[in-house]
């Protein structure tokens, strides 16, 4: 990380100075203000953290308990998702407390003794190398923690205020704060006593029964299955051998989804328990835990579950529903005026819990809001930049329920109806990358170019999320992921893949850096604001195809080792070279290594590669596209000089 460039630095270095709104936030909800979230669930946190590191925006994030969390239901976290939480600088520390999961096994019926179950497979968790990132099970409650952690760490300084429930809301696109949302205090001396706020804009991430979704007259549409699961978290003395290692059951008497925990004793497990008859009423959310735990029993024949403690469980009916669209503002209205009222995560899609999607496609949910909403905020793009959130995130949950519909009707097979006793297993490993959290794929947009040039970067496609591959940074020689220095501060990143010729020789690249340093037509001049460093709102790097030990850090242009900070101080941390660790360590080995134009596919003539502040990559261009690397940029952000 960086730090430093603004003067010394001697205490936790993650805590940024407060600025603008945080050095002078009411510790109380105020009257208005330019974006509310409503409700501190995984959406809610994120777009809390984002928006935090917009410090002269006026955003407050409530919630209707009266303090944190204390017992989060979600638990999964997929690698997407830990790489989301390398960007807010806290991946190493929750990923230290969380259950790793590196393989899953697979129990099925013995087919010498159909009451017991026996293994039949194991699979690695990540067999086809998806992510350098890890697949863990943690808390949701610690997850929340470190996302308030991260906000109230940064300029905005945001803290949640608990104890406000949301009301109701009224929308004037007319007035200056066109939402008035009704709060209700339910806790401390004025609990029961409503009040109005006025905010510009409106996140809603208040869950499945959302106020907000129903405010905007949006409603989830699809159905509920007729089949029931009880799923308990459990300290318990086992004799099934696979207690701490993820596992697929299926018994003749039903079903198991079981998932380690962090800490090495707790377990999460799923007990189906089967069909839900006809007018039932849900009268089968009412099952007694005692009836859940001697059903897991049974499916485990002939191993035995001694449940000791219990610290939650639930029943619930698998539902697949999604809202046709994500903000307030009617399909034949988009264009003609621009959203106010957003809603997140459960709010607009609900789905099995088994496939760990709902906690993780949330959060990508609140990120994808919040650094929109930061950019027009700070005026920095239009406000027609707010209608992608709902035409982007809104095929993403329908991508999602008909993979959890797939999913779940897997688990709740019997096992007499699969053709093959592989059959969940085959599945799991075919579609790793979707629950993995990296299929999302966004169409073309004023944030997202076509494909005109995809093939000048083959291992990076538009639209898809930013895949870290291994460089050399050049100033201190460190083998390093190019991608995992993008901290979530709502810049854009252009990573420049230098052509064949020599550093300091007249080429493409020195030409393209020439232009962004001095061209009027440049981004970095033309939507930078009058007097900020030319790196505050776009972060630009370059990998050179020579060996770091061919050329200096002081050879290369300056557009690639901008001045920032009060003291303009150098930024050595953009400039890089082919290779990996073995550069260091063995350079003869090293040449026999792909490097990373290899692995992702780059055109060796060069190629300049545009990111989104949520990672996902924005277009790609040849070197000599200066006009079209400004044209897309102009499409979704507002020229400042």
């Amino acid at each position: 990380m960086q730090f430093h460039h603004h003067g010394y630095v001697s205490q936790e270095p993650r805590v940024q100075n407060a600025a603008g709104y945080g050095m002078s936030r009411p510790s109380d909800l105020p009257d208005e203000l330019d974006v509310l979230i409503v409700g501190t669930g995984p959406a809610g946190v994120i777009a809390a953290a984002q928006l935090s590191q917009y410090p002269d925006i006026r955003t407050h994030i409530i919630e209707r308990r009266d303090s944190r969390l204390k017992l989060g239901q979600a638990d999964g976290v997929q690698a997407r998702t830990v790489e989301t939480f390398h960007c807010f600088g806290f991946e190493e520390r929750i990923v230290s407390e969380a259950y790793r999961i590196t393989e899953t096994a697979f129990w099925n019926p013995d087919p010498k003794n159909p009451g017991n179950i026996i293994r039949t497979g194991r699979t690695p968790d990540d067999s086809q190398d998806i992510s350098e990132f890890q697949h863990i099970v943690v808390n949701q409650a610690r997850v929340l923690d470190y996302f308030i952690e991260f906000a109230e760490r940064s300029p905005g300084r945001i803290s949640p205020n608990y104890g406000y429930e949301f009301v109701a809301l009224e929308i004037d696109d007319g007035a200056e704060y066109p939402v008035t949302v009704t709060v209700r205090s339910t806790a401390g001396e004025h609990e029961g006593q409503e009040r109005t706020v006025r905010a510009k804009y409106v996140i809603g991430c208040d869950g499945a029964a959302s106020k907000v979704r129903k405010a905007i007259g949006r409603r989830l549409v699809g159905d509920v299955s007729n089949h029931a699961w009880g799923v308990m978290d459990v300290l318990a003395q086992t004799t099934f051998p696979d207690v701490r290692i993820k596992s697929v059951i299926h018994a003749s008497a039903g079903s198991i989804l079981h998932i380690p925990r962090e800490g090495g004793h707790l377990s999460r497990i799923y007990v189906d328990l089967g069909e839900v008859p006809e007018n039932d009423n849900h009268a089968i959310r009412q099952t007694p835990l005692e009836d859940v735990i001697k059903k897991a029993n049974g499916i485990l024949h002939p191993y035995t579950l001694d449940v000791k403690d219990v610290p939650w469980h639930s029943v619930y009916e698998v539902g697949h529903r999604v809202t046709d669209k994500f903000d307030n503002v009617p399909e034949e209205e988009v264009g003609q005026r621009s959203p106010r009222v957003f809603i997140t995560g459960d709010a607009c899609h609900t789905h099995s819990a088994k496939a760990g999607q709902g906690m993780n496609v949330s959060m990508q949910d609140g990120w994808n809001i919040s650094w929109k909403l930061g950019q027009v905020l700070s005026g920095l793009a239009p406000e027609s930049l707010l209608d992608t959130y709902s035409a982007e995130r809104q095929s993403v949950a329908v991508d999602l329920i008909n993979f959890d519909k797939q999913w779940s009707g897997l688990m709740a097979k019997k096992p007499e109806d699969f053709e093959n006793p592989g059959e969940v297993e085959e599945f799991y490993v075919k579609t790793a990358e979707f629950p993995a959290g990296f299929m999302t794929e966004y169409g073309p947009s004023i944030i997202t170019g076509d494909t005109k040039y995809q093939d000048l970067a083959k291992g990076y496609p538009i639209g898809k999320r930013f895949k870290a591959a291994p460089v050399i940074r050049i100033a201190d020689v460190n083998p390093i992921y190019l991608g995992h220095q993008a901290f979530a501060d709502g810049r854009y990143r252009i990573y420049v893949f230098a052509d064949q010729a020599k550093v300091g020789t007249d080429s493409a690249t020195e030409r393209l850096a020439d232009w962004l340093q001095t061209s009027a037509d440049s981004p970095l001049l033309r939507f930078t604001p009058e007097g900020a460093d030319l790196n505050s709102r776009f972060e630009v790097n370059v990998v050179y195809q020579q060996r770091y030990t061919e050329f200096d850090f002081t050879d290369i242009p300056k557009a690639f080792r901008p001045d920032h900070g009060p003291y303009q101080l150098q930024d050595y941390f953009r400039v890089h070279s082919v290779g990996t660790i073995s550069d260091v360590n063995d350079m003869e080995a090293a040449q026999q290594e792909p490097d990373i134009y290899d692995l992702r596919e780059i055109s060796r003539d060069g190629a300049i590669v545009i990111v989104r502040p949520d990672q996902y990559v924005a277009h790609i261009l040849p070197l000599d596209a200066r006009e079209e690397l400004t044209e897309f940029f102009a499409q979704s952000m507002t020229a400042q000089r």
